[in-house]
């Protein structure tokens, strides 16, 4: 597991993936209240080599470079990403979400999130 800022992002993960890390496994996010977390988890799939990187981004800051150039696989991560956390996703247009449109503020995966508020179909 590695700890990386934002602006090394990109370049972590052209890296890797010339040192045979090619499957991006996942992208997920948690949030911490104080601040949101971004997890890549990456596999070697000829030795089975496994990578977790982490990127720190504050609440009110919330956005990543987009991936799709590296890993074709980041599409619906990141789409789902920026639907159930809220964490934009720059160089990339999301135009529909995946699952719901919600009438609140926060997103649903959010610790902010009010249960209560109401929701509307996707259209």
């Amino acid at each position: 597991m590695k700890k990386i800022s934002r602006d090394a992002l990109l370049a972590t993960l052209e890296g890797l993936k010339n040192d045979g890390f090619d499957y991006l496994e996942k992208i997920t996010a948690v949030d911490y209240v104080d601040h949101l977390e971004v997890d890549y988890m990456l596999l070697d799939l000829g030795s089975g080599r496994e990578e977790m990187l982490k990127v720190d981004l504050d609440n009110g800051d919330a956005w990543v470079p987009t991936v799709m150039h590296i890993f074709s696989g980041a599409n619906w991560h990141e789409r789902e990403m920026f639907e159930m956390f809220g964490i934009n996703v720059v160089g990339r247009k999301i135009e529909r979400l995946l699952i719901e449109k919600w009438d609140g503020v926060d997103p649903p995966l959010r610790k902010s999130f009010k249960w209560n508020q109401p929701y509307k179909s996707a259209d």
